[in-house]
């Protein structure tokens, strides 16, 4: 429930900030609502289908693709195919940025790898974490995340999921509505930023008040 609340603040805080920064011309548009009924089951039932198909399409194509390259990059490594994971592709790529996320709490190559990833889409995450950390004993893979992360850093982590770049389809989005490559970019930095900020705040604060 915080998170979700923490993406309404900071989006109505980011729209008041831009809209001194951002001037565009007053324009009068005048529509007449309709009144508000209960939807019917049909109605209901023929939404909620058109959504769950529209995941489902994204998920096998989207995430299933991003987590078949994920695996493919964790399987292979300098020293050929059937790497440890430590040492393959993945790992050394991730690993050379995983410095920037520890004063976030989470410096390790694996939260790093799924964040590059999740900017496939942002479920594409949770699916990395779970290729990342699979071992044969379940028990075992819960030891394995707490080990990784408290739950002040994963919070942190979470947060900072909830507010980094926009998804590949978003940023696509806003290259083809505003036609811009400028804007584009600027949205992906300053969504980049914000979400350190925060989750720097948020994690040092936490140890401040010995929530580690």
């Amino acid at each position: 429930m915080s998170l979700y609340l923490l993406g309404i603040a900071a989006a109505l805080l980011l729209a008041k900030v831009f809209s001194y920064f951002i001037k565009t011309e007053d324009s009068v548009f005048v529509i007449e609502l309709p009144p508000y009924r209960v939807p019917n089951a049909r109605s209901l039932f023929r939404s909620t289908w058109d959504k769950g198909k529209g995941f489902v399409r994204k998920a096998g194509t989207i995430i299933f693709a991003g987590t078949c390259f994920i695996w493919l990059l964790s399987y292979a490594g300098p020293g050929g195919l059937n790497v440890s994971i430590d040492q393959s592709f993945l790992a050394l790529i991730c690993g050379a940025i995983a410095p920037v996320f520890s004063p976030l709490g989470f410096g390790t190559w694996q939260a790093a790898a799924a964040l590059v990833t999740g900017f496939l889409a942002k479920e594409v995450v949770v699916s990395t974490m779970n290729i990342l950390y699979f071992v044969p004993d379940g028990s075992s893979l819960v030891h394995a995340v707490t080990e990784a992360f408290t739950p002040l850093s994963a919070y942190s982590f979470m947060v900072f999921t909830l507010l980094y770049i926009p998804c590949l389809a978003t940023a696509a989005t806003i290259q083809k509505e505003t036609g811009s490559k400028k804007w584009t970019l600027f949205a992906i930095v300053y969504a980049l930023i914000i979400a350190y900020i925060l989750s720097f705040f948020i994690f040092r604060l936490g140890l401040l008040l010995g929530l580690n």
